[in-house]
């Protein structure tokens, strides 16, 4: 029975280890019990670990890639966390949702995270929620900051049709948003060092400025381009002009390059502190890869959003990320 657990487990590439609580000997009926019981809750969990993988493939594909090159230690609360945060993601994104149905939502994730650092939440609805039960599981073993899970999901209460009003203001944003998540990928291994925790903070605000720029083509008019009305103004730019992406328009080209231009900035500041980033990181930090390959191909496309290399995958960042992979680069 031992070995069936172990090789559900190693199906799903994740060291979970619950092997250990299959008793080696079944003296009474009772223990029979208590070893079934063990085995549910470790199947369970298994299903919990492989819902999360699959949720992350589906929706966000390219950390799916950089999430499998991480070690195997890593790698399972490293889905967790990616998984909570595509959850919190899906609960505002989309043209069907209404303003009021995704703030319940956000308050339910919020509201479940206190619930995750609770040691006695398994009677709640934690446990019935895959998402949730690996969540709980992670906070369990790692010593994570509830702050930053928190501004996960306070990032998002942002109204979807508010512009940002300077460059500036759109940095907070994808500090909030995506540097958070970084924060929390560097504390599950367990390194704490100030020149990190910058590397990690650029390099957050250059992969959300980049996010944000990818989703124009496909957020539609209900949703306000990324683009800070500071910089439209200073081009003479409406946000209706940026929608259309219309091939030739140099006054939305300059806007794209100017915000574009700020996440290559965050994103060089970032790599300019490789050498104080201990190798175990740099795996945690491959999300730079698909980051820089964007910007990339952006700029080869004289920052047309709406260009056909700029709205698909990128067919090439597996190779890449296994080739930064091997030689320890991010």
């Amino acid at each position: 029975m031992r070995r069936l657990v172990r090789s559900w487990n190693d199906r799903l590439l994740l060291n979970a280890g619950y092997g250990k609580y299959i008793a080696r000997h079944a003296g009474s009926q009772q223990q029979i019990k208590t070893n079934k019981e063990h085995v549910g809750d470790a199947e369970s969990n298994g299903h919990g670990a492989k819902h999360c993988m699959n949720l992350v493939k589906k929706y966000d594909y390219e950390n799916y890639l950089s999430t499998l090159l991480l070690p195997r230690e890593l790698r399972r609360a490293a889905f967790a966390l990616r998984a909570f945060n595509v959850e919190i993601s899906r609960s505002v994104s989309g043209k069907t949702i209404e303003p009021q149905i995704g703030k319940l939502r956000l308050k339910f994730w919020y509201d479940s995270i206190n619930k995750c650092f609770e040691e006695d939440s398994q009677g709640s609805y934690i446990k019935d929620q895959p998402v949730l039960r690996e969540l709980k599981n992670t906070v369990g073993t790692r010593k994570l900051s509830r702050i930053y899970l928190r501004r996960l999901v306070t990032a998002r209460e942002r109204p979807v049709n508010k512009a940002f009003e300077s460059l500036k203001e759109l940095e907070e944003y994808a500090e909030q948003a995506f540097s958070s998540l970084l924060h929390l990928l560097v504390e599950v291994s367990e390194v704490r060092d100030v020149q990190v925790d910058h590397a990690a903070s650029h390099l957050g605000k250059a992969q959300g400025i980049a996010t944000l720029l990818r989703a124009v083509p496909l957020a539609g008019r209900k949703q306000v381009v990324c683009v800070p009305i500071e910089v439209l103004i200073r081009h003479g730019v409406s946000q209706e002009r940026i929608i259309r992406g219309e091939s030739g328009d140099k006054g939305v080209e300059e806007c794209i390059f100017e915000v574009a231009s700020a996440a290559n900035t965050h994103l060089t500041l970032a790599r300019q502190l490789h050498d104080q980033v201990p190798r175990l990181v740099r795996k945690i930090f491959l999300s730079a890869v698909s980051t820089e390959g964007y910007l990339e191909r952006l700029r080869r496309a004289n920052f047309q959003l709406t260009h056909k290399s700029c709205v698909g995958r990128d067919s090439m960042l597996p190779a890449r990320l296994l080739w930064k992979s091997l030689f320890n680069r991010f």
